[in-house]
């Protein structure tokens, strides 16, 4: 491809709407623009890299038995409401009718059209396993779509779905797909970890996501160097190591007054905010009246409390006064009436705990549960921080934040039970069918790699997704002796099967340099007059900016073998 030619419109300055690298660098290098918010077409270069990317996902896919197809992206809504989703999902889910007046969606996940494939097909236990995936534009109606590829309304995304007989073939499925997963991550130069999920809307209870480490990542994890163990933090658990609350034990009521705060308590008295206890006040989905209490340096785990409470709201100041209780200075000690009393786990063993009195102004120390009052429920409440312990070594643990690029989910029987996709079993009973949902985000994964993948020129694209491995640099398109010698190196690439971008614009030297940086390819062969006489160009990686002269005789071998060498 010569550039004179190349639709990449590149951008001097930096967009003023892109906050994360990836977002400015794909605009400033010509491989996307956007159409509308959470919108984006993909030009010439991104398509290239896309393309690598799906071809690195069907090979790690087709490996492990699984088989592609293509379904339509307009899903009839009768589907969603036999699984139950239609009114759970929420306004992402794009609905509409058609000009005959029936509901459609536009699928942001095809659960339910997979469902609705193979129900009346898969109908014995000696047709499964089977493991079928697409790729596909996806639609979610995002409240807030932002960071160009990483938050998008519009996007391309890989969604397998596995049905089996039984959990142990399910099993097997959910470890195979997991391999994938990180095989797909390492070949498209992601440094991820693999970290225990929360499965959200999709359900399922089990769930692993790839997190690829940037600081710039939506999600915040916990991981652990002594044993590899890896959550993100609405699915991480552990046992908090908490602090005795201050005083002897015994129940004392203690004056406070204007201290609200978790911060002011713990100076009052002189103690760590871990020896404090956090009571936060909240209505259940079902109506019911909730206090949580937390130590009081975590925070409670709003995905935690939505599986315990339903969709809950925090209590406004008229709830909290209708319910007799005062902010700042709730507790469990004389709780009024009919309030439900949830702990964290991690505090079951404390005896002396400093919290709210339930009096404006007022706390006690040394409160003691099953002696001052009693807990309706233990569980698990709060989000694990940086320095708790490992829930596997006890060591303490890392954090970090993270893009997911893909998930793994076992979803057992949620949709095959509520849509009638059932088989026939060994023993002639009819079952329904055990499901795995297995998602890769495409085109959040080309964000991701640069993301991950950039500094202060632009992209460095790894070999295995670059949309161009070599960039070829005559410095005077017009010289006798510079064009002819590019000319020869670039044939001589091309037919060793080596992907070569020509930089022929009749522009400086400064701006070639500068345009292929941004653009990131990941070698380039840069002909000068003074060193094409001498029988040599120049090769700078662009990773490490080294730089060094090679033959002329020698350069199409020498980097065929690189490239080779770091192809996926």
């Amino acid at each position: 491809m010569y550039m004179s030619r190349l639709y990449a419109p590149t951008l001097k300055e930096d967009p003023a709407e892109a906050e994360l690298a990836s977002h400015r660098l794909l605009l400033r290098a010509g491989m996307i623009r956007k159409e509308a918010a959470g919108l984006y077409t993909y030009l010439p270069l991104a398509i290239r890299s896309l393309n690598k990317i799906e071809a690195i996902v069907r090979d790690e896919m087709d490996a492990f038995g699984a088989q592609e197809l293509l379904t339509p992206i307009m899903v009839d809504a009768a589907l969603w409401e036999q699984s139950g989703r239609i009114g759970a999902y929420g306004p992402e889910l794009m609905r509409f009718k058609d000009r005959h007046e029936r509901d459609f969606v536009l699928g942001p996940t095809h659960e339910e059209t997979l469902t609705d494939l193979v129900r009346n097909e898969l109908r014995s236990y000696k047709q499964l396993p089977v493991n079928l995936y697409q790729i596909q534009d996806k639609f979610r109606d995002e409240i807030r779509p932002r960071f160009g590829l990483m938050r998008g309304r519009e996007f391309i995304m890989k969604d397998g779905y596995s049905f089996n007989a039984t959990q142990e073939s399910l099993q097997e499925t959910y470890d195979d797909m997991k391999r994938a997963y990180a095989n797909i991550c390492a070949r498209c130069g992601l440094k991820a970890l693999p970290v225990v999920a929360d499965s959200g809307q999709i359900g399922g209870d089990t769930s692993v996501e790839y997190m690829a480490l940037a600081d710039a990542g939506e999600a915040s994890l916990v991981y652990c160097d002594a044993c590899g163990f890896a959550a993100d933090d609405e699915a991480a658990s552990t046992q908090v190591a908490v602090t005795e609350g201050p005083g002897d034990g015994t129940l004392q009521k203690v004056s406070t007054p204007g201290m609200g705060t978790i911060e002011a308590v713990s100076k009052f008295f002189g103690f760590p905010e871990n020896g404090t206890r956090k009571s936060l006040a909240l209505i259940a989905e079902d109506g019911t009246p909730v206090v949580c209490i937390v130590p009081g340096d975590h925070e409670l785990n709003d995905c935690k409390a939505e599986h315990l409470f339903g969709e809950y709201h925090l209590m406004t100041e008229e709830e909290l006064e209708e319910n007799h209780l005062h902010k700042g200075f709730i507790g469990p000690v004389n709780l009024p009436e009919g309030i439900r009393l949830v702990c964290d786990e991690s505090l079951k063993s404390s005896t002396k705990w400093a919290c709210g009195a339930n009096e404006v102004d007022y706390h006690y120390t040394g409160a003691c549960p099953g002696r001052d009052f009693e807990v309706d429920e233990w569980a698990d409440l709060v989000t694990v921080v940086a320095g708790d312990p490992c829930p596997h070594c006890g060591k303490p643990l890392a954090g970090a934040r993270g893009i997911e690029v893909s998930q793994v989910f076992q979803l057992g029987t949620k949709y095959s039970a509520a849509m009638g996709a059932t088989f026939m079993d060994e023993d002639g009973k009819e079952k329904p069918l055990l499901m795995g949902c297995y998602g890769v985000g495409v085109s959040r994964t080309l964000a991701a790699v640069v993301e991950q993948h950039n500094d202060e020129h632009g992209i460095i694209w790894p070999v295995s997704v670059a949309p161009y491995e070599v960039a070829v640099v005559p410095l005077d398109v017009n010289d006798d002796l510079v064009w002819p010698a590019a000319k020869a190196v670039v044939d001589g690439l091309a037919a060793e099967g080596i992907e070569v971008v020509v930089d022929d614009r009749k522009e400086r030297a400064g701006v070639k340099f500068a345009d292929n940086d941004l653009m990131g390819f990941p070698y380039q062969l840069v002909f000068g007059k003074r060193a094409v006489k001498g029988g040599a160009c120049e090769l700078k990686v662009r990773a490490t900016g080294e730089r060094s002269e090679v033959s002329l005789d020698e350069v199409v071998a020498k980097v065929a073998e690189l490239v080779r060498s770091q192809r996926a």
